[in-house]
């Protein structure tokens, strides 16, 4: 089974004063929908642009497996484990909140920043937070999440070039840039597709190339 939802169907969140532009996904803070609430392990798929010198002030996580990819500009990531780094447009980030960690997130950039950010329940709670950042990811190299059953997959596919997607108990598939066909649904930038029951099931690029990010979840 496919379902498709559309960009402009997301919650309209963020902070317009401050430079913050946030759409959601799945319901959020007190953009509350009892209908929406998950898909598999996946709470939250948030679309955020920050203006230059705009961010997100120090906050708490616990129990949360966050996966930052950044689309244009650069992101600062601090935190009370002592981390700091700048992620850059094309590198992942992955923030193992465990049993509880503060951070701070900025756009310390002189443009914009865009990316999108995934929460996923873990398969246990507790543990050590830990931070890690994938500088560069290819289509060749998926990021395992054994410790929230799931795997993301990157696709860049070229102009009419068509992407297999993996069988798996379900699938979230974001489209980043581009357009892609999937299901007989034309899917642009923002739309998403969640599938349950994934099998034999492709994308394929229509007018040019494609960014897509694709979740392979075990439940």
């Amino acid at each position: 089974m496919i379902s498709v939802h559309r960009s402009e169907d997301r919650y309209r969140g963020g902070d317009e004063a401050a430079g913050i532009d946030t759409r959601h996904a799945l319901s959020f803070g007190p953009f509350y929908d009892p209908d929406n609430l998950r898909f598999g392990p996946i709470l939250a798929c948030n679309e955020e642009r920050l203006d230059a010198g705009a961010g997100f002030e120090e906050h708490p996580h616990s129990h949360t497996e966050i996966v930052t990819w950044v689309v244009e500009g650069e992101l600062t990531h601090r935190d009370s484990a002592g981390q700091s780094t700048v992620v850059r447009a094309g590198d992942l980030a992955h923030l193992s909140a465990a049993s509880g960690v503060r951070h701070v997130e900025r756009n310390d950039g002189t443009g914009p920043s865009t990316f999108l950010q995934m929460w996923l329940a873990p398969l246990e709670p507790g543990g050590e937070p830990s931070y890690t950042v994938v500088p560069g990811i290819t289509d060749s190299t998926p990021y395992a999440l054994p410790g929230a059953g799931a795997v993301l997959h990157v696709h860049r596919p070229a102009g009419g070039e068509r992407t297999t997607l993996p069988d798996a108990v379900r699938l979230y598939v974001h489209v980043v840039r581009g357009t892609v066909a999937l299901g007989g649904e034309e899917l642009g930038p923002g739309d998403a597709a969640r599938i349950t029951g994934a099998r034999d099931l492709a994308a394929v690029t229509v007018d040019g190339p494609a960014e897509l990010l694709v979740w392979e979840l075990a439940g």
